[in-house]
Protein backbone atom coordinates (compact mmCIF):
# COMPACT_ATOMS: atom_id res chain seq x y z
CA UNK A 1 0.00 0.00 0.00
CA UNK A 2 3.13 2.12 0.85
CA UNK A 3 4.58 1.25 -2.58
CA UNK A 4 1.54 2.32 -4.37
CA UNK A 5 0.68 5.77 -2.62
CA UNK A 6 4.44 6.66 -3.35
CA UNK A 7 3.99 6.03 -7.52
CA UNK A 8 1.12 7.47 -7.35
CA UNK A 9 2.58 10.66 -5.73
CA UNK A 10 5.42 10.55 -8.07
CA UNK A 11 3.02 10.07 -11.17
CA UNK A 12 1.16 13.01 -9.80
CA UNK A 13 4.72 15.29 -9.25
CA UNK A 14 5.56 14.56 -12.87
CA UNK A 15 2.33 14.71 -14.47
CA UNK A 16 1.87 18.70 -12.87
CA UNK A 17 5.75 19.18 -14.10
CA UNK A 18 5.04 18.44 -17.43
CA UNK A 19 1.75 20.21 -17.12
CA UNK A 20 3.91 23.17 -15.97
CA UNK A 21 6.42 23.36 -18.36
CA UNK A 22 3.53 23.02 -21.21
CA UNK A 23 1.79 25.63 -19.99
CA UNK A 24 4.99 27.90 -20.14
CA UNK A 25 4.71 30.51 -22.78
CA UNK A 26 7.11 30.43 -25.72
CA UNK A 27 6.08 33.01 -28.00
CA UNK A 28 3.41 36.31 -27.67
CA UNK A 29 1.54 38.78 -29.79
CA UNK A 30 2.73 41.77 -28.21
CA UNK A 31 0.78 44.93 -28.82
CA UNK A 32 2.17 48.22 -28.72
CA UNK A 33 0.01 51.21 -28.14
CA UNK A 34 0.24 54.75 -29.59
CA UNK A 35 -0.92 57.81 -27.82
CA UNK A 36 -4.23 57.52 -30.07
CA UNK A 37 -5.01 54.19 -28.75
CA UNK A 38 -4.15 52.12 -31.81
CA UNK A 39 -2.24 49.20 -31.63
CA UNK A 40 1.10 48.25 -33.37
CA UNK A 41 1.29 44.56 -33.60
CA UNK A 42 4.69 42.12 -33.60
CA UNK A 43 5.60 38.59 -32.51
CA UNK A 44 7.67 37.52 -29.95
CA UNK A 45 9.05 34.44 -29.27
CA UNK A 46 11.54 33.05 -26.39
CA UNK A 47 14.16 30.11 -27.04
CA UNK A 48 17.04 28.31 -25.14
CA UNK A 49 20.31 29.09 -26.98
CA UNK A 50 23.44 27.70 -25.49
CA UNK A 51 22.02 28.36 -21.73
CA UNK A 52 20.78 31.56 -22.46
CA UNK A 53 17.23 32.99 -23.19
CA UNK A 54 17.28 34.75 -26.21
CA UNK A 55 14.33 36.96 -27.99
CA UNK A 56 13.08 36.83 -31.74
CA UNK A 57 11.12 39.79 -32.62
CA UNK A 58 8.94 38.18 -36.02
CA UNK A 59 7.83 39.95 -39.09
CA UNK A 60 7.36 38.45 -42.07
CA UNK A 61 10.30 36.55 -42.89
CA UNK A 62 12.25 38.86 -40.98
CA UNK A 63 13.67 37.52 -37.56
CA UNK A 64 15.50 39.90 -35.19
CA UNK A 65 17.45 38.02 -32.18
CA UNK A 66 17.92 40.08 -29.54
CA UNK A 67 20.60 38.55 -26.84
CA UNK A 68 20.44 41.29 -24.31
CA UNK A 69 18.14 39.73 -21.89
CA UNK A 70 17.51 40.09 -18.24
CA UNK A 71 14.99 38.65 -15.80
CA UNK A 72 14.76 39.81 -12.64
CA UNK A 73 11.49 37.65 -10.63
CA UNK A 74 8.72 38.42 -12.42
CA UNK A 75 10.62 41.47 -14.58
CA UNK A 76 11.57 41.42 -17.61
CA UNK A 77 14.38 43.79 -19.41
CA UNK A 78 15.28 43.22 -22.98
CA UNK A 79 17.28 45.62 -25.33
CA UNK A 80 17.07 45.95 -29.33
CA UNK A 81 20.26 44.97 -30.63
CA UNK A 82 20.20 47.97 -32.90
CA UNK A 83 18.63 51.55 -32.20
CA UNK A 84 18.44 52.89 -29.11
CA UNK A 85 15.22 50.95 -27.95
CA UNK A 86 14.53 48.33 -24.85
CA UNK A 87 11.84 47.29 -23.49
CA UNK A 88 10.80 46.49 -19.60
CA UNK A 89 8.03 44.08 -19.09
CA UNK A 90 6.44 41.89 -16.27
CA UNK A 91 5.48 38.46 -16.53
CA UNK A 92 2.05 37.92 -14.61
CA UNK A 93 0.98 34.87 -13.60
CA UNK A 94 -0.88 33.69 -16.82
CA UNK A 95 2.20 34.67 -18.85
CA UNK A 96 0.82 37.51 -19.91
CA UNK A 97 3.22 40.02 -20.30
CA UNK A 98 2.86 44.07 -19.52
CA UNK A 99 5.40 47.09 -19.29
CA UNK A 100 6.86 49.62 -21.55
CA UNK A 101 8.82 50.17 -24.60
CA UNK A 102 11.05 52.92 -24.43
CA UNK A 103 12.19 54.74 -27.39
CA UNK A 104 14.61 57.21 -27.55
CA UNK A 105 14.73 59.54 -30.22
CA UNK A 106 16.21 63.54 -31.16
CA UNK A 107 13.96 64.89 -28.54
CA UNK A 108 12.38 63.81 -25.55
CA UNK A 109 12.06 59.54 -25.41
CA UNK A 110 8.94 57.87 -25.59
CA UNK A 111 7.41 55.33 -23.54
CA UNK A 112 4.50 53.12 -25.16
CA UNK A 113 2.45 50.81 -23.18
CA UNK A 114 3.05 47.10 -24.04
CA UNK A 115 0.27 44.24 -23.67
CA UNK A 116 1.90 40.59 -24.62
CA UNK A 117 -1.13 37.99 -25.03
CA UNK A 118 0.59 34.27 -24.35
CA UNK A 119 0.88 31.65 -26.53
CA UNK A 120 -0.93 33.14 -29.38
CA UNK A 121 0.72 33.38 -33.13
CA UNK A 122 -2.04 35.43 -34.68
CA UNK A 123 -1.42 39.10 -35.33
CA UNK A 124 -4.82 39.95 -36.20
CA UNK A 125 -8.13 37.90 -35.76
CA UNK A 126 -10.30 36.94 -39.40
CA UNK A 127 -13.27 39.25 -38.32
CA UNK A 128 -15.39 39.47 -41.32
CA UNK A 129 -14.51 35.68 -42.68
CA UNK A 130 -12.28 34.52 -45.50
CA UNK A 131 -11.15 37.44 -47.79
CA UNK A 132 -13.26 38.67 -50.77
CA UNK A 133 -10.12 39.66 -53.12
CA UNK A 134 -6.36 38.87 -53.62
CA UNK A 135 -4.05 41.78 -53.25
CA UNK A 136 -0.61 39.80 -54.76
CA UNK A 137 1.08 41.94 -56.88
CA UNK A 138 2.57 46.03 -57.72
CA UNK A 139 0.15 48.52 -56.67
CA UNK A 140 0.69 52.81 -57.01
CA UNK A 141 -0.01 54.24 -54.27
CA UNK A 142 -0.94 57.95 -52.89
CA UNK A 143 -0.30 58.47 -49.65
CA UNK A 144 -1.52 62.42 -47.91
CA UNK A 145 0.63 64.12 -45.99
CA UNK A 146 -1.64 65.86 -42.53
CA UNK A 147 -0.71 69.20 -44.37
CA UNK A 148 -2.83 67.47 -47.25
CA UNK A 149 0.30 67.30 -49.59
CA UNK A 150 0.94 64.32 -51.85
CA UNK A 151 3.41 61.56 -51.89
CA UNK A 152 3.99 58.40 -54.20
CA UNK A 153 5.13 54.96 -53.35
CA UNK A 154 4.35 51.66 -54.54
CA UNK A 155 3.52 48.88 -52.49
CA UNK A 156 4.61 45.03 -53.17
CA UNK A 157 2.13 42.61 -51.88
CA UNK A 158 1.87 39.09 -51.82
CA UNK A 159 -1.17 36.97 -50.58
CA UNK A 160 -1.84 33.58 -49.71
CA UNK A 161 -5.27 32.90 -48.22
CA UNK A 162 -6.04 35.95 -45.57
CA UNK A 163 -2.21 35.96 -45.15
CA UNK A 164 -1.02 39.13 -46.06
CA UNK A 165 2.93 40.01 -46.27
CA UNK A 166 4.65 42.43 -48.66
CA UNK A 167 6.20 46.59 -48.16
CA UNK A 168 5.49 49.65 -49.46
CA UNK A 169 8.65 51.12 -51.36
CA UNK A 170 8.95 55.01 -51.31
CA UNK A 171 11.81 57.17 -52.87
CA UNK A 172 14.18 57.26 -50.40
CA UNK A 173 13.48 53.58 -48.86
CA UNK A 174 10.83 50.97 -47.96
CA UNK A 175 8.75 49.97 -45.04
CA UNK A 176 10.66 47.07 -44.66
CA UNK A 177 8.59 43.95 -43.90
CA UNK A 178 4.97 44.01 -43.15
CA UNK A 179 3.06 41.25 -42.06
CA UNK A 180 -1.21 40.76 -41.47
CA UNK A 181 -4.08 39.53 -42.64
CA UNK A 182 -7.18 39.95 -45.75
CA UNK A 183 -10.24 39.83 -44.20
CA UNK A 184 -13.65 40.59 -46.41
CA UNK A 185 -13.15 43.76 -47.78
CA UNK A 186 -10.06 44.90 -45.38
CA UNK A 187 -6.78 44.44 -45.18
CA UNK A 188 -4.58 45.27 -42.10
CA UNK A 189 -0.72 45.07 -42.12
CA UNK A 190 1.91 45.88 -39.19
CA UNK A 191 5.43 45.70 -38.26
CA UNK A 192 8.41 46.87 -35.63
CA UNK A 193 11.89 46.37 -35.76
CA UNK A 194 12.75 49.07 -32.89
CA UNK A 195 13.34 52.05 -35.21
CA UNK A 196 9.86 51.51 -37.34
CA UNK A 197 6.27 51.12 -35.99
CA UNK A 198 3.98 50.65 -38.69
CA UNK A 199 0.35 50.13 -38.98
CA UNK A 200 -1.60 49.79 -42.72
CA UNK A 201 -5.19 49.61 -42.69
CA UNK A 202 -7.76 50.06 -45.12
CA UNK A 203 -10.78 49.25 -47.47
CA UNK A 204 -10.54 47.03 -50.77
CA UNK A 205 -12.79 47.99 -53.44
CA UNK A 206 -12.02 44.83 -55.82
CA UNK A 207 -9.27 43.50 -56.81
CA UNK A 208 -7.72 46.32 -58.93
CA UNK A 209 -8.76 49.45 -56.25
CA UNK A 210 -7.83 50.02 -52.36
CA UNK A 211 -9.93 52.95 -50.73
CA UNK A 212 -9.73 54.67 -47.20
CA UNK A 213 -6.45 53.48 -46.41
CA UNK A 214 -5.25 55.09 -42.74
CA UNK A 215 -1.16 54.77 -42.40
CA UNK A 216 -0.19 55.01 -38.64
CA UNK A 217 3.16 55.73 -38.54
CA UNK A 218 5.57 56.16 -35.07
CA UNK A 219 4.08 57.17 -31.93
CA UNK A 220 1.60 60.07 -33.80
CA UNK A 221 2.17 60.09 -36.99
CA UNK A 222 -0.88 59.39 -39.34
CA UNK A 223 -1.33 59.79 -43.09
CA UNK A 224 -4.52 58.72 -45.02
CA UNK A 225 -3.67 56.43 -48.42
CA UNK A 226 -5.59 55.12 -51.95
CA UNK A 227 -3.30 52.45 -54.45
CA UNK A 228 -4.64 50.92 -57.74
CA UNK A 229 -3.21 47.42 -59.10
CA UNK A 230 -0.49 48.66 -61.62
CA UNK A 231 2.31 45.61 -62.84
CA UNK A 232 4.17 48.93 -64.82
CA UNK A 233 4.12 50.99 -61.78
CA UNK A 234 7.84 52.25 -61.72
CA UNK A 235 9.90 53.10 -58.10
CA UNK A 236 8.82 56.92 -57.48
CA UNK A 237 12.40 59.16 -57.48
CA UNK A 238 13.27 61.88 -55.07
CA UNK A 239 13.05 65.26 -55.81
CA UNK A 240 16.25 67.16 -55.86
CA UNK A 241 18.72 64.39 -54.91
CA UNK A 242 21.86 64.91 -53.22
CA UNK A 243 24.92 65.57 -55.94
CA UNK A 244 27.75 67.21 -56.56
CA UNK A 245 28.06 70.60 -56.34
CA UNK A 246 28.83 72.39 -59.88
CA UNK A 247 32.78 72.17 -60.42
CA UNK A 248 33.28 69.67 -57.57
CA UNK A 249 35.03 66.26 -58.40
CA UNK A 250 36.03 65.12 -55.17
CA UNK A 251 35.27 64.49 -51.49
CA UNK A 252 37.54 66.17 -49.16
CA UNK A 253 36.55 65.09 -45.69
CA UNK A 254 38.29 63.88 -41.95
CA UNK A 255 36.38 62.75 -39.41
CA UNK A 256 37.25 60.67 -36.00
CA UNK A 257 36.12 56.70 -35.95
CA UNK A 258 35.31 55.25 -33.18
CA UNK A 259 39.00 54.78 -31.29
CA UNK A 260 39.07 58.92 -31.83
CA UNK A 261 41.56 58.14 -34.66
CA UNK A 262 40.95 60.35 -37.63
CA UNK A 263 40.16 58.75 -41.21
CA UNK A 264 40.29 60.55 -43.75
CA UNK A 265 39.54 59.88 -47.26
CA UNK A 266 42.70 61.06 -48.57
CA UNK A 267 44.72 58.36 -46.66
CA UNK A 268 47.02 56.17 -48.60
CA UNK A 269 44.68 53.44 -48.02
CA UNK A 270 42.02 54.66 -50.31
CA UNK A 271 44.38 55.62 -53.28
CA UNK A 272 43.66 53.84 -55.88
CA UNK A 273 40.80 51.69 -55.20
CA UNK A 274 37.08 52.27 -55.51
CA UNK A 275 35.59 53.54 -51.91
CA UNK A 276 31.89 53.58 -50.86
CA UNK A 277 30.82 56.25 -48.65
CA UNK A 278 28.31 54.89 -46.56
CA UNK A 279 25.68 58.08 -45.30
CA UNK A 280 24.03 56.22 -41.95
CA UNK A 281 22.25 56.87 -39.05
CA UNK A 282 22.32 54.14 -36.14
CA UNK A 283 18.61 55.20 -35.71
CA UNK A 284 17.63 53.99 -39.65
CA UNK A 285 16.43 51.02 -40.12
CA UNK A 286 17.13 50.62 -43.78
CA UNK A 287 20.28 52.21 -43.09
CA UNK A 288 20.65 48.66 -40.85
CA UNK A 289 19.60 46.85 -43.90
CA UNK A 290 22.28 48.53 -46.30
CA UNK A 291 24.87 47.70 -43.75
CA UNK A 292 24.23 44.26 -43.36
CA UNK A 293 24.89 44.15 -47.29
CA UNK A 294 27.98 46.45 -47.18
CA UNK A 295 29.59 44.29 -44.60
CA UNK A 296 28.82 40.67 -45.86
CA UNK A 297 30.11 42.67 -49.55
CA UNK A 298 32.96 44.42 -47.97
CA UNK A 299 34.38 41.34 -46.52
CA UNK A 300 34.18 39.12 -50.15
CA UNK A 301 35.54 42.22 -52.11
CA UNK A 302 38.68 43.65 -50.05
CA UNK A 303 41.14 42.21 -51.65
CA UNK A 304 39.66 43.19 -55.15
CA UNK A 305 40.89 47.24 -54.37
CA UNK A 306 37.39 47.86 -52.57
CA UNK A 307 37.34 49.93 -49.86
CA UNK A 308 33.97 51.32 -47.51
CA UNK A 309 33.92 54.28 -45.70
CA UNK A 310 30.39 54.97 -43.48
CA UNK A 311 29.81 58.85 -42.14
CA UNK A 312 27.16 58.51 -38.90
CA UNK A 313 24.71 61.25 -38.79
CA UNK A 314 23.52 61.12 -35.15
CA UNK A 315 20.33 62.11 -32.98
CA UNK A 316 22.98 64.44 -31.14
CA UNK A 317 26.07 65.81 -31.65
CA UNK A 318 27.10 64.11 -28.11
CA UNK A 319 30.29 61.70 -28.81
CA UNK A 320 28.96 58.97 -26.14
CA UNK A 321 26.28 58.69 -26.88
CA UNK A 322 26.57 58.18 -30.90
CA UNK A 323 29.57 55.96 -30.04
CA UNK A 324 27.25 53.77 -28.25
CA UNK A 325 24.42 53.78 -30.74
CA UNK A 326 27.16 52.55 -34.10
CA UNK A 327 28.83 50.71 -31.92
CA UNK A 328 25.71 48.34 -31.88
CA UNK A 329 25.61 48.29 -35.62
CA UNK A 330 29.36 47.66 -36.03
CA UNK A 331 29.06 44.42 -33.40
CA UNK A 332 25.98 43.73 -35.46
CA UNK A 333 27.41 42.83 -38.34
CA UNK A 334 31.15 42.52 -37.23
CA UNK A 335 31.77 45.56 -39.06
CA UNK A 336 35.41 45.71 -40.00
CA UNK A 337 35.31 49.27 -42.22
CA UNK A 338 35.73 52.34 -40.27
CA UNK A 339 32.73 54.62 -39.30
CA UNK A 340 33.17 57.71 -38.32
CA UNK A 341 31.02 60.14 -36.60
CA UNK A 342 30.71 63.28 -38.19
CA UNK A 343 29.62 65.27 -35.51
CA UNK A 344 26.32 66.60 -37.52
CA UNK A 345 23.18 65.36 -36.64
CA UNK A 346 20.37 64.20 -38.79
CA UNK A 347 18.05 66.64 -38.44
CA UNK A 348 20.26 69.38 -39.06
CA UNK A 349 19.71 71.32 -42.32
CA UNK A 350 23.59 72.34 -42.80
CA UNK A 351 24.67 68.90 -42.50
CA UNK A 352 25.61 68.58 -45.87
CA UNK A 353 28.04 72.45 -45.92
CA UNK A 354 29.09 71.47 -42.07
CA UNK A 355 30.58 68.03 -43.42
CA UNK A 356 30.40 67.22 -46.91
CA UNK A 357 30.33 70.92 -48.59
CA UNK A 358 31.08 69.37 -51.82
CA UNK A 359 27.53 67.74 -51.78
CA UNK A 360 24.14 69.48 -52.19
CA UNK A 361 21.41 69.03 -49.12
CA UNK A 362 21.66 65.66 -48.11
CA UNK A 363 18.19 64.66 -47.87
CA UNK A 364 17.65 60.49 -47.20
CA UNK A 365 19.41 57.77 -44.98
CA UNK A 366 20.96 55.71 -46.44
CA UNK A 367 22.96 58.05 -49.46
CA UNK A 368 25.58 56.17 -50.96
CA UNK A 369 28.40 57.64 -52.79
CA UNK A 370 30.91 55.80 -55.49
CA UNK A 371 34.14 56.54 -55.66
CA UNK A 372 36.24 55.57 -58.80
CA UNK A 373 40.03 54.57 -58.28
CA UNK A 374 41.26 58.57 -59.50
CA UNK A 375 39.26 59.57 -56.18
CA UNK A 376 36.38 61.26 -58.28
CA UNK A 377 32.85 60.84 -57.43
CA UNK A 378 31.28 58.45 -60.04
CA UNK A 379 27.80 58.41 -58.89
CA UNK A 380 25.29 59.03 -55.61
CA UNK A 381 21.94 56.55 -54.81
CA UNK A 382 19.73 57.77 -52.40
CA UNK A 383 18.06 54.57 -50.94
CA UNK A 384 18.22 51.30 -50.38
CA UNK A 385 15.25 48.77 -50.31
Amino acid sequence: MKYTLVLLYLFAFITCAAQTRKSTPDNWRIALERKDGKEVVFLLEQKMEKGKTVFYVVNAGDRIKITDVKQVHDSLFFTLPAFEASFRMRKNADGSLGGTFIKNTSGSPQYWPVYGQPNNKVRFKQSQGNALHNLTGKWNVDITRANGTLRKAVAVFKQTGNKLTGSFLTPSSDYRFLDGIVTGDSLKLSGFDGDNEHLFEAKIESDQHISGGVFYNGFTGKETWTAKKDSTVALPTISDPTRLREGQTKLNFTFSDLNGQPVSINDEKYKNKVVVVQIFGSWCANCLDETRFLSDYYNRNKPNDVEVIALAYEYTTDVARSKKSIEKFKNLFDVRYPMLITGATAGDDMKAEKTLPQLTAIKSFPTTIFVDKKGKVADIHTNFY
